[in-house]
């Protein structure tokens, strides 16, 4: 088959969804789950192209596909993700999730915009065009997410606005600046103006009450950042379309679970936002979801809804959804609507087969060499400061919340030193775009590090380098490290680099396969845990103590930021 099934002639959908001619393709045998009835029905599915044309009946096809004793379902869609945090190229996502089930991702690239701007943006619409499954581009809208981190770059409405009709557009990103709509910020006012009467994501974590009304009167449409059921029912209430989410540390499904009924699925997505390659693996992706989410209880019909019909009606993708007649042939042959498991694929008329990840067209890879930070001693990891009383970042593990907690720490030597008695370690930010090499020290509770240090250039959303360590010699010898290798992970203990992936596409994206980025990830998650290191998903945690729009403590190259005041901390 083809690697981009042709969009085929009207007169030809026309006849072959009466039967006048054999279609293009048949699927034969198998049970439909009908969305809208809540039935399985035994039928034919007729294709022609990338458009479904018959159901609910017998067709003949010049090419017939035997799908006996399985399950069809539409494809799924994730309807908020980042593809640069499952540490893979576009292409490597679409080749890891699309045999999943996977057949629309609806990705925001602004982790590689906080790096290149524009030109970041640029390679995830370009790319989309090659790729199996529907990648669909939503416009940064926050880069940097704040004034008070430092990132590669700035994107203004003026920046965007020549990409607002761009095929493969899908409104504005999620609007992760809450404060700045509330308290109508000019850039802010400027980009909301700008996609009135467009989709324009959410992200307002723990706003409720009337700031909610004011943030949705902006025009924001829907929100991924409910992490408890309540605050999930009251966004629903006000109007939004809540996106559950399970990430490799943002997880957010069991405490979303008992909203997704049939009643309001329709209201319900699915998303992962940020997840790698061995999550992936071990687990998977919207399919892990799906098991998980009827497992818990809620109603198949629910759970299917969410991962698609619901997703394409809450982003006016009118064109899927369903396996009826006009809509696109996205359909995952699975086993069993409890086990999830795809045992074939189309994606768009498309079998996704090696052949046709193989067929692909590619693009080359930007933001080579951006990993521009001052090389760094021991001696820069010291925290100065009379006061005893110092602010810490608490971790919640499976929340990217964290808390703001307070911790009597004495200086020794002007240097208040990591306390592992406490899990008192040290976390520092360097700026790494060549722009001014600030660098801010603090302290976090929560990793179990009892030696060496971990450090990463995937640090949201500006994207420095971020370290922590029990060990300051340690600490600048991973910091260096990244530089060396263009960005990436890596595990240091006893002057020793002792595991690292190399993430050379803006220090966010490797050019290996995933397999490869999989295998390294186990590496590096045993060398994390060799150092007491006790979370499962180390260093995504890192990175998203550093993302300034979630409450409550997080820190970056300008110093420990205090989320709910919304300022750098004195």
């Amino acid at each position: 088959m083809p690697h981009i099934a042709p969009s085929a002639p009207l007169s030809a959908r026309i006849a072959q969804g009466r039967g006048q001619q054999p279609a293009d393709l048949v699927l034969k045998g198998g049970r439909v789950f009908d969305l809208i009835t809540g039935d399985l029905v035994q039928t034919d599915v007729a294709i022609c192209g990338d458009t479904i044309v018959g159901v609910f009946g017998d067709y003949t096809g010049q090419r017939e596909l035997d799908v006996s004793g399985k399950i069809l379902v539409p494809g799924f869609i994730d309807t908020h993700l980042h593809i640069e945090s499952s540490l893979v190229t576009p292409f490597e996502f679409d080749r890891c999730v699309t045999p999943r089930g996977v057949t629309t991702a609806i990705c925001d690239p602004h982790e590689i915009a906080n790096v290149c701007g524009i030109t970041g943006v640029n390679y995830f619409l370009e790319a989309s065009l090659h790729c199996l499954m529907d990648i669909r581009v939503q416009l940064s809208s926050c880069v940097p997410s704040t004034h008070m981190e430092t990132a590669g770059a700035r994107l203004v409405a003026a920046d965007l606005l020549p990409l607002r009709d761009h095929p493969r557009g899908i409104g504005l990103a999620e609007f992760m600046n809450f404060p700045g709509v509330l308290m109508q910020d000019a850039g802010c006012m400027a980009k909301l103006e700008a996609w009135q009467g467009r989709h324009i994501d959410g992200h307002a974590p723990l706003l409720l009450g009337n700031e909610l009304n004011g943030y949705i009167s902006a025009g924001i449409r829907t929100e991924h950042e409910a992490t408890t059921a309540e605050e999930g029912l009251e966004k629903l209430r006000k109007g939004m379309r809540v996106l559950i989410r399970e990430g490799s540390v943002s997880k957010d499904l069991h405490a979303l679970a008992p909203l997704l009924t049939e009643r309001h699925a329709p209201y319900l997505c699915l998303c992962t936002d940020d997840r790698n390659p061995l999550d992936i693996a071990e687990h998977g992706h919207l399919d892990y979801m799906i098991r998980t989410l009827i497992a818990l209880g809620c109603p198949p019909l629910a759970v299917y809804r969410a991962a698609s019909l619901s997703a394409a009606e809450a982003f006016g993708l009118k064109d899927r959804g369903l396996i009826a007649p006009g809509k696109r042939a996205d359909i995952a042959v699975i086993d069993t609507l409890e086990g999830c498991h795809a045992s074939m694929v189309l994606a768009g008329g498309v079998l996704a087969d090696a052949a046709a990840f193989a067929a692909r067209g590619g693009v080359e890879p930007v933001a080579r060499h951006s990993v521009k930070a001052p090389r760094v001693v021991a001696q820069d990891f010291r925290t100065g400061g009379n006061r005893i009383e110092t602010p810490v970042i608490g971790i919640l593990p499976g929340k990217i919340i964290t808390e703001h907690l307070t911790f009597e720490i004495a200086p020794v030597d002007g240097d208040k030193r990591p306390d592992i008695a406490r899990d008192l370690v040290k976390i520092a930010v360097i700026e790494r775009h060549g722009v001014n090499g600030n660098m801010a020290t603090g302290f976090v509770q929560g990793f179990g590090l009892k030696r060496g240090a971990i450090a990463s250039t995937v640090c949201h959303d500006h994207h420095n380098i971020a370290v922590v360590g029990a060990d300051y010699g340690d600490m600048a010898l991973a910091a260096n490290r990244l530089g060396e290798i263009e960005g990436g992970f890596v595990v240091v203990a006893g002057g020793e680099v002792l595991a690292e992936l190399a993430l050379p596409v803006a220090g966010l994206m490797s050019l290996e396969p995933f397999e490869t980025v999989r295998d390294a990830l186990i590496a590096l998650r045993a060398a994390a845990k060799g150092l007491g290191v006790e979370l499962e998903e180390p260093f995504l945690q890192l990175a998203f103590l550093c993302l300034p729009v979630i409450p409550h403590l997080k820190i970056t190259d300008m110093g420990m930021v205090d989320v709910d005041r919304f300022e750098v901390m004195p």
